[in-house]
């Protein structure tokens, strides 16, 4: 297979430009390991882990493959320091911020030889972490699952790339070989890809919920506040329209409960997640009840993408769920995704050359 060669792979010594994304409760060590088995980059996603539990994904990953992979961190967690560290003694190549670190982390990781590579938004947002030492930066637009912003990727992916001269991935709505042609004829340095991967074999989330899934039409995604107050692209269910319909303070109230269940399952205190809710608070610019709402999340998504219960349960997609139909297993997914885009890539080139050779072309 022709190699597609791009800043990113030189950056984490990777064989394809192809990011999976960290996806919380989605990719562990099977995911992971298996796309860095087939040339990608998988990145570990800690956020729904304690300490401990994360130290041992890592140690799995480590035993099912040598090659690079990553760890998504909350920089907002009172804890990032701690699990920075850990990523440093255990030679993790990447480390991926949903929101920006401070610039001091950065430098710490890069000291140790770690590369940064943050999610952002918008392309003020590269410019400030670039400025800070970032090493590449991950840019999710619109069409994206999870917690999104209202812009599109085709508009999202020129302004940031425009705006910094550093590596840039293009993520939100990206699933074959024309997504990873369309964003390296943009500019960009490869592709990031969430429900794609969540949809291989590899994935452990309960095929029930794969067929739920596979199932949906482009139109069935939506993206919704009242998840955790917030922004966030999910499938269209029975749950997420009473969701949609319910009242602000029954919201609250499910929240609270979240919360509790969401304390005993990673025996968290009270007073970690009340620093958790202070630094989410100041770094994301949210109000009390949107702080409260978060503590929604991990447990909706535990429930639909871990215990497959659809009917208590969240599952986040990307537009790109109506268009999936298969699933594939990470280097089926990675060798097609990359083979197609090289076609696409040369067909291109042939335009060229043909009009080269003849001269009077107009």
């Amino acid at each position: 297979m022709t190699a597609l060669r791009t800043p990113l792979t030189e950056l984490v010594g990777i064989e394809h430009p192809i990011v999976q994304t960290g996806m919380g409760w989605v990719a562990g060590p099977s995911l992971v390991s298996a796309t860095a088995e087939a040339g990608g980059l998988g990145i570990l996603a800690s956020a729904t882990m304690t300490f401990a539990e994360l130290e041992a994904a890592i140690a799995k990953t480590k035993s099912h493959t040598d090659k690079p992979f990553g760890v998504n961190i909350r920089a907002d967690a009172t804890d990032a320091p701690e699990r920075i560290e850990l990523l440093i003694r255990e030679k993790v190549a990447v480390a991926s911020f949903a929101l920006a670190p401070k610039q001091e982390l950065i430098a710490k990781l890069k000291d140790a030889g770690v590369v940064v590579i943050p999610s952002i938004g918008a392309a003020k947002h590269a410019v400030k972490v670039a400025s800070w030492g970032a090493d590449a930066v991950i840019v999710q637009g619109g069409e994206g699952g999870g917690h999104t912003g209202p812009v599109a990727t085709t508009l999202l992916l020129p302004s940031v790339l425009d705006a910094v001269d550093i590596p840039v991935v293009a993520a939100g709505g990206f699933f074959d070989g024309r997504g990873l042609a369309a964003a390296l004829a943009y500019g960009a340095a490869g592709v990031a890809m969430g429900t794609r991967f969540l949809l291989t074999k590899e994935s452990t989330v309960p095929d029930t919920v794969k067929q739920e899934y596979l199932k949906r039409q482009l139109q069935d995604t939506v993206v919704s506040l009242k998840v955790d107050g917030m922004p966030h692209r999910v499938l269209n269910t029975e749950l997420v329209d009473r969701l949609e319909h319910s009242g602000r303070w029954r919201g609250l109230v499910a929240a609270v409960s979240n919360a509790a269940k969401f304390k005993d399952m990673t025996g968290m205190k009270w007073s970690t997640m009340v620093r958790d809710g202070l630094a989410m608070r100041k770094a994301k610019d949210l109000s009390w009840s949107q702080v409260v709402m978060a503590a929604n999340t991990p447990m909706l998504l535990r429930a639909g993408l871990v215990e497959g219960n659809t009917q208590a349960g969240v599952l986040a997609a990307g537009q790109v769920t109506g268009i999936i139909d298969d699933l594939p297993s990470c280097k089926e997914l990675i060798d097609r995704i990359v083979a197609d885009a090289v076609t696409r890539i040369d067909t291109i080139a042939a335009l060229t050359a043909d009009r080269k050779a003849t001269p009077n072309a107009t």
